[in-house]
């Protein structure tokens, strides 16, 4: 037992020696009638005073309680906060903005009148609209929060929501190039241009007929991605997400947009 421990005891037993002399010099005080009713008096209010104890103590827990609920209420509303505040500073850019709704309307609006004021000026002839349905150039989908978050872990790594819809962006950008040269006529082309087009159509095979698609050559002639294990492993994302499947044959991976 240390110097402290021994101090405590010694004034535990102090206290309770007091506590016996005081009962004592009650004691005696209630063998006296006169002073016994005063004594009895004194023992209601000290009970009423314990019940009105009580009853505030019960108060308080439950003002504690409801504290504590506060607080973790004003947790939980912090955290929402900041999450809104998250998704308001990083809005993917493909997806369109409350405020930014009516412009791109306008301007696609301004668009297809141009386009459809260019047409009669072209030659008069019933050809033409045929035509332009013809040229319509596929585009892949971007993907969803719910898809994203079903691409299993390994094969996700460390890849991003924003970084695999660029991906998707950058395929479409390959895309729209590749076959803007398809569909243009030969005698248009440059020499640069007519070399790519017959080699579009060399890659093309009886699996690909009717569908749109890319190469790997395709990726690097007309976006600044680096066809590496990462874009890869995006393609495999893509393929999880039903956006495009993989044909080979003549020692070339054909990549078919769905």
């Amino acid at each position: 037992m240390n110097h402290c421990e021994f101090e405590e005891v010694t004034q535990h037993i102090n206290d309770k020696i007091s506590m016996i002399k005081r009962l004592l010099e009650l004691r005696a005080v209630a063998k006296d009638p006169d002073k016994r009713g005063t004594l009895l008096k004194i023992e209601q209010e000290v009970n009423a005073i314990n019940e009105l104890l009580d009853r505030f103590e019960r108060y308080v827990g439950q003002q504690r309680d409801l504290l504590k609920h506060l607080k973790d209420l004003e947790e939980f509303f912090l955290e929402d906060e900041q999450d809104a505040n998250h998704l308001k500073n990083n809005m993917p850019p493909h997806m369109p903005r409350k405020g930014q709704q009516a412009a791109p309307q306008e301007e696609g609006q301004v668009a297809v009148q141009n386009r459809q004021t260019d047409a009669p000026q072209a030659p008069k002839e019933q050809g033409p609209p045929k035509k332009t349905h013809r040229k319509q150039i596929k585009e892949m989908e971007f993907i969803t929060v719910p898809e994203f978050d079903s691409i299993p872990p390994y094969m996700k790594g460390r890849v991003s929501y924003d970084q695999l819809n660029a991906t998707v962006q950058s395929i479409n950008t390959a895309v729209t190039a590749k076959y803007k040269i398809l569909h243009q006529p030969v005698k248009t082309l440059n020499n640069v241009s007519r070399t790519l087009q017959q080699r579009f159509k060399d890659q093309e095979t009886k699996d690909t007929k009717g569908h749109f698609f890319i190469v790997e050559q395709d990726i690097k002639e007309f976006t600044q991605l680096k066809v590496d294990k990462r874009f890869l492993g995006m393609l495999n994302m893509l393929r999880h997400c039903q956006r495009l499947k993989e044909v080979r044959g003549g020692g070339v991976s054909r990549f078919i947009l769905l």
